[in-house]
Formats: structure tokens, sequence, C-alpha cells
């Protein structure tokens, strides 16, 4: 991360050079000033190492590009930052519930597999599935029963178009919680899960 705030005072130092620009506080005493804050914000979110410094740059970057018409650099600093590793969490979060959703209806597909497996993998995910709230059990049972798709499903159960990609994704974070809890497939990453993808939210 050092390394990223040095890239970063290097650019808005050639960039201030270009336009003249002349500013009360240096960004590069700034950017040394703020890196305990600025690193105790990443290992809150724990955002893995190899991208933790691209969250950091693209946040300094946009700092560089407005420096001079930002009141509070240093709350700007954190909150943009804080924001990007809550961004990388959410986009994290839909890629795994996009893969398990996937993977459960190849499992569920013709021809998949010998038909004992799939009839095993289906006793196994109804037992997972029976388990979580009864809204994520009538979604999840339409999906991966009945192969309803999305729009299918939201219609059967009354919900808008607009909102049932985001309900189905907090009940598949039931369900991946199960698996995981349950061996069912392998460890898989939910770190800074929030109460946006708990089953206790599904409305």
């Amino acid at each position: 991360m050092e390394r990223t705030l040095d890239r970063c005072a290097s650019q808005t130092n050639r960039g201030e050079e270009m336009v003249g620009r002349d500013d009360d506080m240096d960004l590069e005493d700034f950017l040394r000033g703020i890196y305990p804050k600025l690193r105790a914000a990443m290992s809150q979110f724990q955002v893995p190492i190899e991208d933790a410094e691209d969250v950091v740059q693209q946040a300094l970057l946009a700092l560089v590009y407005q420096w001079g018409t930002i009141r509070d650099p240093e709350a700007w600093l954190i909150g943009t930052v804080r924001n990007k590793c809550r961004l990388y969490w959410r986009e994290r979060r839909r890629r795994l519930y996009e893969a398990v959703d996937t993977m459960i209806l190849e499992w569920m597909a013709e021809g998949a597999g010998p038909r004992q497996e799939r009839t095993d993998v289906l006793r196994d995910l109804n037992a997972l599935v029976s388990r979580l709230p009864p809204r994520c059990r009538d979604i999840l049972r339409l999906r991966y029963g009945l192969g309803y798709s999305p729009p299918e499903v939201a219609e059967r159960l009354g919900y808008q178009a607009s909102s049932i990609s985001k309900v189905t994704s907090r009940c598949l974070a039931a369900l991946v919680d199960q698996m995981v809890r349950r061996g069912f497939c392998r460890s898989v990453d939910l770190e800074s899960s929030t109460a946006e993808s708990s089953p206790d939210q599904v409305q």
C-alpha cells in the first residue's frame, strides 16, 4: 500500500507542475500522514492484498483529480475507501451467488451425471433448503426444483421483477452458508457478509 501512495504522490506532483497548482496542503505530506488511518480502514474490510492496492489506488486517483476542491480531504478519502470496499465485497458476493446458482442448475440438469448422483444431490439440497426461512424455501424450490427462471419466480410469488434478483441473492447467501456449514461444498469466501445478505432480511 505504501508503494501505491508513492505512485499516486508522484503522479500528482507531475500533474500539479503541468497545471501550476499551488495548494496550501502538500498532497505528498497528506498521504504520508493519513497512511495509518487508511491502513486501518482497509484492515477492517479484510480485502485481499492483491485487490486492496487497486481499491486504494482508485480512491487516491479520484482524490488527485479533485485535490484542491475537497474541503476535508482526509474524511473524503477514508469515506471513499470504505465505500469502494463495500462495493468490492458486494460484487464478490454477487459473483459467488451467480456461480452457486449455475452450479446447482448444472447438477439438476438432465444428463449431467448418473441418475443416482442427481437424486442424492437433490435430496441433500432439499434438506439444506428446508432449514431456510419460508420465503427462501419457496423461491429456491421454484428455482431449482421446478426450474423456474427469475422472472417466472417473481410472477409466481408476487415479487416485482426488479427486486427478485436481490431477494434471490439473499436466499442464495443463506443457502451457501448452510452448504459450507454442513460440508456440502468447499469453504466459500463469505468475508464481510452484511445484513444485506442475511436470510432474516428477506421480505
